[in-house]
């Protein structure tokens, strides 16, 4: 889960009306067979990540091109997210801060985090996992104002503005594309499936609990009108000891939104340092952080330019995590085929 579900309800809404709950199942059961194949695949070259695999198909100039590829991927995600998370600080918390102050500021604990191994990003993920658990259950309680009579009739409009509003819901189960790196890593490897599957349904749950959630808070013309539905129906609950609730939740989702930016950084000083043979990835990631702080001093960054940019990261992730992890496979399924039939 990063910053794609606090759009998220109102981008649904605005394509497919209150059946937008139903693209998040069709986007989850794509992402799992997807996810699925992923690891199909890497079971054929179980101690490489697809970098290893394509070189030992394709070749060594196939390896490297692939790498580029991935790395400039991976980079323009982790551009969009980290960009998105400063501006969504810079309208919530901190109006009068600019943003490269809030980017460089971020940069700090990123880079402590995310520059030595993989292992340091699992452990703090699974912290942050258990830490930040209990806002999801927040949004049950703003449903004692909800109306389910929003959510009828279903399929209103019939399935073709929810079969074309999937594109929309993609962005937010992208990353599991990431099991093409993580598997050689992962100590027990048969249980890889059962990991992606269980790691896709708990974002799906999430996703339609808050969804559904804004569908029934709001009504169907009313969510429209809110940049940030998922923040904003948080602002009927108040307490004695604390009165903009949604603030604080807020405050706590940055660090769920630092555990899907940080893999992503991560994973493009990975594939750099792979480019030029060196296992160093603090120097890259430094660099990468750098470059990002240049880029937001000298082009001062828009949520409309960064909602173009993630448009484009949209059209990129459908071909690279769902279209390429199938002509793969189905290469690699023939390719094995021929070699047992040379063999007999």
């Amino acid at each position: 889960m990063g910053v794609g579900v606090l759009t998220l309800p109102r981008e649904l809404a605005e394509k497919a009306g209150t059946d937008g709950w139903m693209v998040i199942i069709i986007s989850w059961f794509l992402a799992t067979m997807a996810s699925l194949i992923i690891i199909q695949i890497m079971k054929k070259y179980p101690n490489g990540t697809i970098l290893d695999l394509l070189t030992h198909y394709f070749g060594k100039w196939i390896g490297r091109v692939a790498t580029i590829i991935f790395a400039l991927y991976f980079a323009l995600l982790a551009n969009v997210i980290f960009i998105r998370e400063a501006l969504f600080i810079q309208a919530w918390i901190l109006p009068r801060t600019e943003v490269y102050v809030l980017i460089l500021l971020l940069s700090i604990p990123s880079y402590q985090i995310a520059r030595k191994n993989i292992n340091i990003l699992g452990r703090y993920s699974e912290f942050v996992f258990f830490m930040t658990l209990w806002t999801i259950i927040i949004y049950l309680i703003p449903l004692k104002y909800a109306h389910w009579l929003h959510l009828f009739p279903v399929l209103k409009e019939g399935w073709l503005p929810i079969l074309t509003t999937v594109k929309t819901s993609i962005f937010s189960f992208l990353g599991f594309e990431i099991a093409f790196f993580l598997y050689p890593f992962l100590q027990k490897k048969e249980k890889a499936s059962m990991g992606v599957v269980i790691a896709n349904t708990l974002s799906l749950l999430a996703f339609l609990m808050v969804t559904i959630g804004a569908f029934i808070f709001y009504s169907p013309d009313e969510i429209t009108i809110y940049n940030e539905p998922t923040i904003e129906m948080l602002k009927v609950l108040e307490f004695k000891f604390i009165e903009r609730l949604e603030i604080v939740f807020f405050s706590f989702y940055l660090f769920v939104i630092s555990t899907t930016v940080l893999p992503f950084m991560f994973m493009t000083v990975f594939c750099t340092s792979q480019l030029v043979g060196k296992q160093d990835y603090s120097k890259h990631l430094a660099c990468f952080l750098l470059i990002e702080f240049a880029v937001v001093v000298l082009f001062p960054p828009s949520f409309d330019e960064n909602t173009h940019l993630q448009q484009v990261i949209e059209k990129a992730g459908i071909i690279l995590a769902f279209a390429f992890p199938l002509c793969l496979w189905g290469y690699v399924w023939v390719h094995g085929l021929f070699k047992r039939r040379a063999i007999k």
